[in-house]
């Protein structure tokens, strides 16, 4: 949520107001990016925890002293802190699987050992078992983001400052049809999505107890408003179907240098072209409003798959990390991989994710529905085969092998874990592999 498109929004042609064909045009030249898929990437967001005891809430205090620590170390991977104080590490673009993993591998290790000097550490849940919502940073963006959210109810403020995920990031794909063409590769994003919710939903519980949905942080999203949250339909042309939805979306904030932010009710970013009311909108303020759209897929020249729960452990997000990249850049495994999912399109009613029954489904039932637990299991097979030709360690594989036969095969996934004991305090993964070794 703390990211951005455009990195010169001071800039003349960032400043000059922008027409509703201009923005079609600029959307559909900057949200995908064709060509060999080259490179991968992760963000991982953390929630940070008192390590004597997670239940206790950290203050704003301690937050602010540890964030100050942490910038004065060097890490590969840019850190952010995300509304409610949770840590988000995102990858640089690396050009293997095992680059990406060592890379946020080093970057975490020493974020902990920082942390670890003022009794902190980082806790994987896709939201936050045990504390309400509580904002830590205050600053205008977050102000009207909450303002907008709180529109729809309580889940935004959830979502904002509780939740946390891992977000693999693959390239968009080849211009042309394919395996690896950007067409399947946006269908199959949004058809095997609902096959990751399952199989690594962690948020059963908020408040302590159960809410009836294995994935709550993926309710949450659906709560918070199709324009928000939502996706344009996964068949036919991305590029169009997205800046359609990029032009329909509503517009949550309207900037302002000497004033409080301006948050419209109602106003599309189509409108806000046509009317250039209360201001023309600018290119930045177009790049400003792809940052505040969270569909489960978002293209941003690449896609950032956004439905995967935080993961348990201290190296459990590799696991998700490795079966997405597998799927998506091993030919084979991404054909595996859609004809896996394939039986399961006609679930989704043709209503655009995650507001269709199949991802709903997903969410509060995970791999205890039948048919996304054989799609699951089938999945995971494919990208164990293809893992090592991606050059993937065997103590990769052996985490991805182990997470199948744990969980996958079984029908459960680790918010299952939770539910079994509810009241438990997490533990920190022992004896670990080193996968750089």
């Amino acid at each position: 949520m703390s990211d951005s498109i455009s990195d010169c929004g001071d800039c003349t042609e960032h400043r000059t107001a922008v027409t509703e064909a201009e923005v079609d045009a600029l959307v559909q030249g900057i949200c995908f990016k064709t060509g060999p898929p080259r490179t991968l990437g992760v963000e991982v967001e953390w929630l940070v925890h008192e390590l004597r005891s997670p239940q206790l809430p950290v203050t704003p205090e301690r937050l602010e002293a540890a964030y100050a620590a942490l910038r004065t170390v060097p890490l590969k991977s840019p850190l952010t802190v995300e509304p409610g104080g949770q840590l988000e590490l995102s990858s640089p673009p690396a050009a293997s699987l095992m680059e990406c993993v060592e890379t946020v591998s080093a970057d975490l290790d020493t974020v902990r050992a920082v942390l670890a000097e003022d009794g902190l550490g980082l806790v994987g849940f896709g939201h936050d078992p045990w504390h309400p919502p509580r904002r830590f940073l205050r600053e205008p963006r977050y102000d009207a983001m909450e303002l907008c959210l709180d529109r729809t109810g309580a889940a935004g403020r959830h979502m904002m400052c509780t939740s946390a995920s891992v977000q693999v990031c693959v390239d968009a794909g080849y211009e042309e049809p394919g395996p690896l063409g950007h067409e399947q590769r946006w269908w199959l994003a949004h058809h095997l999505g609902p096959v990751l919710v399952a199989a690594f939903a962690n948020s059963p519980l908020v408040g302590r107890q159960p809410t009836g949905w294995l994935s709550t942080r993926q309710l949450l999203w659906t709560k918070i408003g199709a324009g928000r949250a939502g996706a344009p339909a996964a068949d036919g042309q991305p590029r169009s179907a997205w800046a359609r939805h990029v032009l329909d979306a509503p517009v949550m904030c309207v900037r302002r240098d000497d004033s409080p932010w301006e948050v419209p009710e109602g106003l599309t970013f189509r409108a806000w072209a046509r009317s250039g009311a209360p201001r023309p909108p600018t290119r930045a303020d177009l790049d400003y409003h792809l940052t505040t759209l969270f569909p489960p897929v978002r293209p941003r020249g690449h896609l950032e798959l956004r439905m995967i729960d935080a993961q348990p452990g201290d190296d459990g997000w590799i696991v998700p990390l490795a079966v997405t990249a597998a799927l998506f850049d091993d030919p084979e495994a991404a054909e595996a991989a859609h004809r896996a999912v394939k039986p399961l399109a006609e679930r989704a009613e043709n209503l655009p994710a995650p507001h269709n029954p199949l991802w709903i489904d997903a969410a509060r039932q995970g791999l205890a529905d039948p048919e996304l637990r054989e799609a699951a299991v089938a999945c995971f097979t494919a990208a164990l085969q293809a893992l090592p030709r991606l050059g993937a360690t065997p103590a990769v594989v052996d985490a991805v092998t182990a997470y199948l036969n744990r969980y996958t095969v079984q029908g459960r996934c680790p918010a299952d874990d939770l539910l079994d004991h509810p009241r438990s305090a997490p533990r920190r993964a022992r004896g670990r592999k080193d996968i750089r070794t």
